[in-house]
């Protein structure tokens, strides 16, 4: 690598959910890391999660006036196309006026016009792709960037494999070191941590079908004397809060709109539930736990069926379809916590499947497309 003589300037794009955020922020985290003095802007999409939550991080983000289309005829749609020549505009503004050593897609709404004008302007670009299936944005810039990372193995059937490196998806760091946090998070959370916990994902909007589910099995976990860490998300919080209350609740259900703390609610967890985003099954992987995947049939490509399978397939994870869930799944979980050998042998080898140095290996492929 030639000397550097100046700080690094990185320019990282995407969002829309937090499967595309959290691993865009470790990106800037791991890049911060390495290159203290390094310079980080963050492009997203006006109105999405990312406009909050990268500032949150400690990092700067301007926001493009771009969405996907409907399936219906609306007037979004109609104003697509306007949406796009004013993001590629104001693309094309920021990247000369940032001049970015390189520019980082991680997927959603805002990488498209982002990476399509720095290329045009011959900066080094990667794109991040987390699912199995890949996304439609990162199949269109696939030609244009140099390196595509991706999780999961196979890839080169939606990208050139000459352009395919294999690194994972990138998670907090703090997820990566959960040992002799059970007691602390119990602690932190009121729960007993001489009985069992069952933890309750559906990514940071929340899943009708989980919290359904839930509501309708609830006296059944407690019953079971079981505890639940239940995150149901911002949409649904008010309506499961007035529906719980109607319930003998003895305290071992905690709800919450939306779980900060997540390595103290991974260390206390004995079994996840959860949707199949890229982001949960890499943080799940990594954390060890075992887990009942319910993929949400509301995604394009159906892909977190497929980011499911991919790990039933290696005897890590169990899946229950989201028709079935409201019927089946609480059932399954509640058997899954009293089975410690199918506990152990699920948590060893969904643990086999994880790929702790994800962010790293990523700045390792940028600092190559610069040096």
């Amino acid at each position: 690598m030639i000397e550097k003589k100046e700080p690094y300037r990185l320019i990282i794009s995407g969002g829309g959910t937090g499967g595309h955020v959290y691993p865009a922020i470790a990106i800037a985290n791991a890049f911060k890391a390495r290159f203290e003095d390094a310079e980080i802007l963050f492009v997203g999409a006006k109105g999405k999660m990312e406009m909050q939550k990268v500032p949150e991080a400690g990092y700067p983000i301007k926001g493009l006036w771009i969405s996907g289309l409907q399936r219906k005829l609306t007037l979004d749609n109609l104003s697509f196309p306007f949406k796009v020549l004013d993001s590629l505009m104001k693309s094309k503004k920021i990247i000369r006026r940032f001049k970015p050593h390189a520019a980082v897609g991680v997927g959603g709404y805002a990488s498209g016009p982002l990476l399509r004008m720095a290329v045009r302007n011959k900066v080094p670009a990667i794109v991040q792709e987390q699912n199995s299936y890949a996304g439609l944005t990162n199949k269109m810039l696939a030609k244009k960037v140099q390196k595509i990372c991706v999780a999961y193995p196979n890839m080169d059937r939606f990208f050139p494999a000459e352009k395919v490196v294999l690194t994972g998806n990138p998670v907090r760091k703090d997820i990566t070191e959960l040992a002799d946090k059970r007691a602390t998070a119990a602690t932190h959370f009121g729960l007993n941590p001489d009985l069992p916990v069952l933890m309750v994902l559906g990514g940071s909007l929340g899943a009708r079908t989980l919290n359904d589910s839930m509501i309708q099995n609830i006296e059944k976990l407690i019953d079971s004397n079981v505890q639940v860490l239940w995150q149901c998300g911002k949409f649904y919080h008010t309506e499961m809060q007035e529906k719980l209350a109607k319930v003998v609740n003895n305290g071992s259900v905690k709800l919450f709109e939306f779980l900060k703390e997540m390595d103290l609610a991974y260390a206390v967890a004995d079994v996840v539930i959860s949707r199949a985003g890229a982001l949960s099954v890499s943080e799940l992987s990594i954390a060890g736990k075992p887990t009942i995947f319910v993929p949400s049939p509301n995604v394009s490509e159906d892909h977190q069926t497929k980011n499911a399978q991919a790990m039933v397939e290696s005897n890590a994870a169990v899946l229950v379809k989201d028709t079935e869930a409201r019927g089946s799944l609480i059932d399954r979980a509640i058997e899954l916590l009293k089975d410690e050998e199918k506990k152990a042998q699920l948590s060893s080898n969904i643990k086999a499947m994880a790929k702790p140095n994800a962010a790293n290996e990523i700045v390792d492929e940028i600092l190559k497309l610069i040096a």
